[in-house]
């Protein structure tokens, strides 16, 4: 069985799963509008279930992803690539952090950068209020609720999706996590009900994220201009304009909309930092930026496993459990977007990426907006901001530009801001829940992501109608709770995985190991390939050496082991320049090896005649499902290949017969894996 069997002809919909998420959802609309009190009242019930009950498991759930994906990083594991061995990164570094940090938590950063560290300096969870003491301590804790733990989620859901997606060839979505334990299962019921529980906990992480948004820009507005109410309908009508902008960039496409959008959220917020940076209390922002750092590493283990359980406050629903469920739920959306920009990197280039570098600038952003704020209050007298913040949040950003010059105008711009943060997140997590709902599929009916864009502001307003910022607490806190389960099953499944990928490489090792340099006993062939060595080969030379002397090496393989019981295909690609050959015996047992026509770039040190000069040189590599192997066979006979071949067959029937249990390196989907890295010949 695959997925096509659940699809519906016309669509990419995988139907099991896209028709079950659909029918909780709308039962979710449907009884929300129909009495929007009950709604919010079952709404804080269970915030406060989940919270007492629960609290402990999402707290060593977090601390579980954190230490794994540093462990993993920092081991031998880490050298491993989101791909196939030769694999190179998409996008470039500054695109791809733009991109992940405007799709990741943008907009949690401009809602709490202020509002957060003043609430707790105003009301501490441990001391007395408004003391040097407590500002401290409400430095630490916001540190705390957006620095490594909340990347931590980020990069563990994000690493599992692009491994099993780009390393093994399966679909780009949670069930491919559990394929380790379940095998072709994935494909069946147990991988849509992981689909499912993913599409839901995103859509209401989205829909938190987007009520946060329309919130703040509504405060904007009245700030701006007073006559704008600050009401839910001004909120509603506000996730109406915004989805709109968003469908607009979700038919722009990833590169065209997202990236670019994404780039121009990552310079204003940029510029809107280095602003109030500048304008601010610098020397005293600069002074806490590294106090605040120590003060965060220094208690970082006693913060990650504190419940406040010898106190019967409520504080860990309201900040730290909220804030850390609401990003399990949104860890689907945020890690199958950084998995689809992170293909070719490295694990440790990704955590590295994705955890250290984000949790830097947050540190900063924090530092900057927060302790401005704070040096607002205790040192200048501004007391008003406290009363302020704690009537309403979304009014924190735009009171502490009252403060500073040119007010107006950067509040302008922080609306604008606010508003493109919205549309990356929209649109973006739009890309991931359709493709959920596809099985993993990478381009879908541009009528389906309209869907799910629609879908999100549909929730979002809905959420806002029942209950507000309660009601949006409760429902990302509630979603987290089961894909906590999936992200700790995703986890163990990654590191079986890697277990048995470094068994098959130690396998490989430890194998017979035949340079194929030996067996050139001609001396025809080593002078032959001598000349080739320092005159560079140039395309129609390799390109002929592929199509004649590799194919015509595979086809005798073929013919010797057509009277067996194994299967044996040969095929040469034209437009990519490479001779395949694929011998199998039966589902488990498919080897496939391939010579390829690469090009590279003329070194220096190439002495070539002027009317001869040439840019580039080409070799005839050779490629197996695990990338390439970067030796070159141009200039060796035909018996030289055949030989190869055979060494390389021997190295994977011992990995096969060794291996306690495997992964899907060998699927149908062989070519289609292949075009998306080896199609090139660069």
């Amino acid at each position: 069985m695959s997925l096509q069997d659940f699809r519906k002809s016309g669509s990419s919909m995988l139907m099991a799963v896209f028709i079950p998420a659909v029918i909780v959802i709308g039962l979710l609309v449907i009884g929300t509008i129909a009495n929007p009190s009950l709604a919010g009242e079952i709404f804080a019930s269970m915030l406060e279930y989940i919270t007492e009950d629960f609290g402990w498991f999402y707290m060593l759930s977090v601390a579980f992803f954190l230490i794994f994906i540093i462990a993993i990083a920092i081991s031998p594991w880490g050298k491993t690539k989101l791909g196939p061995d030769h694999s190179e990164p998409e996008y470039s570094f500054s695109s791809w952090f733009a991109m992940l940090f405007s799709a990741g938590y943008g907009i949690a950063l401009l809602f709490f950068g202020v509002a957060e560290p003043i609430m707790h300096y105003a009301a501490p969870p441990v001391g007395d209020p408004q003391t040097i003491e407590a500002a401290k301590q409400a430095m630490q804790i916001s540190f705390f609720h957006w620095g490594f733990h909340i990347w931590g989620i980020y990069g563990l859901a994000g690493l599992s999706l692009a491994y099993f997606a780009f390393r093994h060839g399966l679909p780009l979505s949670m069930r491919s996590t559990l394929y380790p334990f379940i095998g072709d299962r994935i494909y069946g019921w147990p991988g849509h009900i992981v689909d499912i529980f993913a599409i839901l906990g995103t859509l209401f992480g989205v829909a938190t994220t987007l009520g946060l948004s329309v919130a703040q820009i509504n405060a904007g507005l009245h700030y701006l201009w007073v006559d704008i109410p600050v009401s839910t309908t001004v909120q509603i009508l506000l996730i109406v304009f915004t989805t709109a902008l968003a469908l607009f960039s979700v038919v722009a496409g990833m590169d065209k909309g997202i990236k670019r959008l994404s780039i121009v959220n990552m310079l204003l917020a940029i510029a809107l930092m280095t602003f109030v940076f500048l304008v601010g209390p610098t020397i005293f922002i600069l002074n806490t930026f590294l106090e605040n750092i120590g003060s965060y590493l220094s208690n970082i283990v006693e913060r990650t496993f504190s419940l406040q359980a010898y106190s019967a406050s409520d504080w860990m629903g309201h900040w730290t459990l909220f804030i850390f469920g609401w990003t399990i739920a949104w860890a689907p959306f945020v890690g199958l977007f950084i998995a689809k920009i992170s293909r070719g990197r490295s694990i440790r280039e990704f955590v590295f990426g994705v955890m250290f570098v984000p949790t830097l600038f947050t540190f900063l952003w924090f530092s900057v907006f927060g302790d401005t704020a704070l040096h607002m209050v205790m040192m200048d007298g501004y007391n008003s901001l406290i009363t302020e913040v704690q009537s309403d949040k979304a009014i924190a950003l735009f009171k502490l530009f009252e403060h500073l010059p040119l007010s107006s105008f950067i509040s302008f711009m922080t609306v604008i801001l606010i508003i493109t943060f919205f549309v990356t997140s929209s649109d973006s997590a739009s890309l991931v829940i359709d493709s959920l709902a596809s099985g993993g599929v990478a381009k879908t009916p541009l009528w389906q992501k309209v869907f799910w864009v629609s879908i999100e502001g549909v929730v979002a307003s809905v959420l806002l109608v029942a209950g507000g910022l309660k009601a949006l607490q409760s429902a990302s806190i509630a979603s987290a709770l089961p894909f906590a389960l999936i992200m700790l099953l995703a986890a163990l499944g990654m590191w079986r995985a890697l277990v048995i990928e470094n068994h098959r490489n130690t396998s490989l090792e430890q194998d017979i190991n035949i340079d194929i340099a030996p067996t050139i006993d001609d001396a025809r062939q080593w002078k032959n390939r001598l000349t080739e060595l320092i005159t560079f080969p140039q395309k129609e030379e390799v390109s002929a050496y592929i199509k004649h002397n590799v194919y015509n090496g595979m086809q005798k393989i073929k013919k010797e082991l057509s009277n067996s019981s194994w299967h044996c295909d040969v095929v040469y690609d034209d437009a990519s320049i490479r001779s395949i050959i694929t011998i199998y015996k039966d589902e488990s047992i498919k080897f496939i090896y391939e010579v390829r026509l690469k090009e590279y770039t003329m070194p220096e040190f190439a002495l070539l005649d002027a009317d001869k000069a040439q840019e580039h040189y080409y070799n005839a590599e050779v490629f197996l499902r695990r990338g390439g192997l970067h030796y070159d066979l141009y200039g060796f006979e035909e018996h030289t290949v055949i030989h190869d071949i055979i060494s390389q067959f021997q190295r994977y029937l011992r990995f096969m017969h060794t291996t306690p249990g495997t992964l899907p390196w060998d699927m149908d989907e062989h070519d289609e894996m292949l075009n998306g890295d080896l199609g090139t010949n660069k």
